[in-house]
C-alpha cells in the first residue's frame, strides 16, 4: 500500500516538474547564447557601415529569441541610420513591447520621431526614457535640442547642463563657445 501510494505520489512530482519545466522553457530563449552571439555579430557590421549585413544578423537573433528587445532595438537603429524610418519606429516599438523597461529604445524611436519633424512624439519618448533611467544622459541631450529648436532656451539649456553632468557634454560645449546659454545654466554644470 506505501509503495503503490509513494508511486502515485512520485508520478504526481515528476508530472508536475514536467509542466513546470515545459512553461519555463517557453518563456526563455532556446538558445540565448546564440541570439546574443548573432546580436554582437551584427554590432560588428553595424560599426563598419555594413547595414545589410548587420540586419541580417540582427534577424538571425530574433529569430532565435523573438522577445529580444536590444536585437529589436539595433535592428531599428540600423533602419533608422539607413533612412528607413517606418521600419525603424515598428522595430523600436517592438523592443518596447518586448520590454517595456528599455530605456534606450525610448530614446532611439524618439530620435526618428525628431527626424521626421514629430517633435511632440519625440519629447514624449525622450521623457519616458528619462523616467524609466534618470542617469541616461543622451535623451535629455536630444529633447533639449528640440527645446532649443522650438525656441524654449530655458528648457534647452537645462536638459543640456544635466546630460553633461551624466557625461553626454558635446552640445554643452558648443553652446558654452557659441554663448547660447547664459552662464546662470552653464554655472549649473560640474564640468566646465
Amino acid at each position: 500500500m506505501i509503495n503503490r501510494y509513494f508511486c502515485i505520489l512520485f508520478s504526481f512530482i515528476l508530472i508536475m516538474g514536467c509542466a513546470a519545466t515545459s512553461d519555463i522553457s517557453r518563456t526563455l530563449p532556446a538558445d540565448i547564447n546564440s541570439a546574443e552571439k548573432f546580436n554582437e555579430q551584427g554590432n560588428d557590421f553595424f560599426v563598419k557601415g555594413q547595414y545589410e549585413l548587420a540586419m541580417i544578423e540582427y534577424k538571425k537573433a530574433i529569430s532565435v529569441f523573438p522577445d529580444f528587445a536590444k536585437a529589436h532595438s539595433n535592428l531599428g537603429y540600423t533602419h533608422f541610420e539607413m533612412r528607413q524610418y517606418d521600419q525603424a519606429i515598428a522595430e523600436f516599438t517592438k523592443a518596447i513591447n518586448c520590454n517595456p523597461q528599455y530605456a534606450k529604445a525610448f530614446n532611439n524611436r524618439g530620435l526618428v520621431y525628431f527626424s521626421t519633424g514629430e517633435y511632440d512624439r519625440a519629447i514624449h519618448d525622450y521623457n519616458k526614457a528619462i523616467e524609466i533611467d534618470p542617469e541616461l544622459a543622451k535623451p535629455y541631450d536630444n529633447r533639449g535640442i528640440i527645446y532649443m529648436l522650438t525656441g524654449d532656451r530655458e528648457k534647452a539649456c537645462s536638459d543640456f547642463v544635466r546630460a553633461c553632468e551624466l557625461g553626454e557634454c558635446s552640445t554643452y560645449k558648443m553652446l558654452k563657445k557659441d554663448g547660447l546659454c547664459n552662464l546662470n545654466y552653464l554655472a549649473m554644470a560640474k564640468v566646465h
